[in-house]
């Protein structure tokens, strides 16, 4: 969409800009404004997330020390490593210790999406605001715009129930299930129970949003809709005898 425009935005005819702020009350902006906040929404709560994993270890010449693995976004979570009970590894008998899992391709798939609709919600917007007489006049950019609200659509649908899974995955793999496969944990005389995780309020949130985004961006494809030729053509046949 910004680079279908970018021709059309330099023609004279756009340069025939006619600012009109109240568009952004009417439906078409006023939607356009609520997907813009909702992608800055997704993006803070999935992208900027931050937390750790900590378990209670005791081990030879350890008693119950505190390790812990700190994970984020993109949450590739097999290069996330414990930290060690002691220098000397609870008399060798200590190893690595990495969470399992990379969800990084669903994450990054649901963030990326929210930064191309920021982008997107920002270039509509400057073509309601100032270029709205153009925009109904050429019917290429309604007919442009449904088709990426389409798209859209479909897109927050995916990644969403995407990262929804993964979101999953993701407790389960910093939760107290990952106790039974920690190997180091099994020597003799080594014991670990899980003691805590950060929680995850605001990765369910993000996931909220992103059903929100769907809901809104599948009634956006209405209102966009109604600006083209194709509405106009549907109501002359159903109006005609």
């Amino acid at each position: 969409w910004p680079w279908f425009l970018l021709p059309v935005l330099g023609s004279p005819v756009m340069l025939g800009l006619r600012m009109d702020f109240s568009m952004l009350l009417e439906p078409l902006g006023f939607v356009k404004v609520l997907e813009w906040l909702l992608a800055i929404f997704v993006f803070a709560t999935c992208g900027g997330f931050q937390g750790e994993t900590a378990l209670l270890v005791s081990c030879e010449g350890v008693v119950n020390k505190t390790i812990t693995a700190a994970f984020a976004y993109p949450f590739r979570l097999n290069t996330v490593v414990f930290s060690a009970p002691d220098p000397e590894g609870c008399g060798g008998t200590w190893t690595d210790v990495y969470l399992t899992g990379n969800f990084s391709s669903s994450a990054q798939f649901f963030v990326t999406l929210a930064a191309l609709v920021f982008l997107y919600c920002i270039t509509a917007l400057v073509v309601y605001i100032g270029y709205y007489h153009v925009y109904q006049q050429n019917n290429k950019f309604p007919l442009t715009d449904l088709a990426i609200s389409v798209l859209t659509s479909f897109l927050w649908l995916v990644s969403t129930f995407v990262w929804a899974k993964a979101l999953a995955d993701i407790k389960a793999s910093t939760g107290a299930s990952i106790i039974p496969g920690i190997e180091s944990c099994k020597a003799p005389g080594t014991t670990c129970r899980f003691l805590s995780v950060t929680s995850m309020g605001v990765l369910n949130v993000s996931v909220v949003f992103g059903l929100v985004n769907m809901i809104l961006w599948t009634g956006n494809v209405w209102l966009v809709y109604e600006d083209t030729s194709l509405y106009n053509q549907w109501n002359r046949i159903s109006e005609s005898p």
